[in-house]
């Protein structure tokens, strides 16, 4: 299955990271020495992706620009002969076409996609939020894409198994496992943010989704849910009613680096994965723990 686009919004403000996001966007900030949302790009990309489409809001063109050209910079580093270094930011500009279109009024994940809608046509598109990491041999957004051609070109959620007290901070799955398969189900419903002691299973909705242009017809038919926003969780739901929809769990390490505590777990296991800053971060850790006596 062929899938061209993706949809990844963000629209957010990035509270949790205020002061610093008062003017740089959440997806902004690095980890080493790319910010976020250059890793999901990558991982659109290392999927097969030839279109990116972000849904933004005010204050987030240093995204768009991130992915642009910068010739004055290239000339600079040309004319120092940073050859390594151009190299670098002209594979940035070359990664991918990119698109935007804006959301005017941040009411939902569900509003957000249907911004994109005229953008996506009458396409399978590919969602993926921009504050959430998978390291993983094969890129996760492929393994969506293979699943969905393993069943008959459906929709197909990416899901990981949770601890089951931790069940109330995500959508989770209901569902069951096809014919011999450990690892993909058919979606009943998705709870949203369950109580841990009624939960359906353990099974979270992390942020992959690859769609059929179908979903547009059901965000369109669901009301506002809480916070006065749509929720996709909804019109995934509705999908689910009337078609078949699969939830894949997914083979990586994830990370949501849009909290504090997921940002330094990335930021660490990120440095401990590269071979010139394993043994630096180490010595960092080391020094850490004696100096406070862990």
């Amino acid at each position: 299955m062929k899938v061209n686009k993706v949809v990844i919004p963000v629209a957010g403000k990035g509270t949790r990271f205020l002061p610093a996001t008062k003017e740089i966007p959440k997806e902004m900030l690095p980890i080493l020495k790319k910010p976020m949302i250059h890793y999901v790009v990558e991982e659109a990309v290392l999927s097969g992706i030839s279109k990116v489409i972000f849904v933004t809001s005010s204050g987030k063109e240093s995204i768009e620009n991130y992915f642009d050209k910068n010739i004055e910079l290239e000339t600079f580093l040309a004319s120092k002969s940073k050859n390594t270094e151009l190299e670098s930011i002209r594979h940035i500009s070359d990664m991918v076409e990119i698109v935007s279109t804006r959301q005017k009024e941040q009411l939902g994940l569900g509003h957000a996609i249907m911004c994109s809608r005229d953008i996506v046509g009458d396409e399978n598109f590919a969602v993926i939020l921009g504050d959430d990491i998978v390291l993983s041999k094969t890129p996760v957004l492929k393994q969506l894409i293979d699943e969905s051609t393993r069943t008959n070109h459906s929709s197909v959620i990416g899901v990981m198994n949770v601890p089951a007290d931790k069940v109330d901070k995500y959508g989770i799955i209901r569902g069951d496992f096809i014919e011999n398969s450990k690892t993909t189900l058919l979606m009943k419903e998705m709870v949203e943010k369950p109580d841990p002691k009624n939960t359906p299973s353990t099974l979270a909705t992390p942020g992959r989704y690859l769609l059929t242009p179908s979903i547009f017809k059901y965000l369109e038919e669901i009301p506002k849910g809480i916070g006065g926003e749509y929720q996709l969780t909804d019109a995934i739901n509705l999908m689910a009613q009337k078609e078949n929809v699969y939830a894949h769990i997914f083979e990586g390490d994830r990370f949501d680096t849009g909290s504090i505590e997921g940002y330094l777990d990335a930021t660490v296991e990120f440095a401990l994965r590269d071979k010139n800053l394993n043994n630096i971060m180490m010595n960092i850790i080391k020094e850490k723990i004696e100096k406070y006596n862990i």
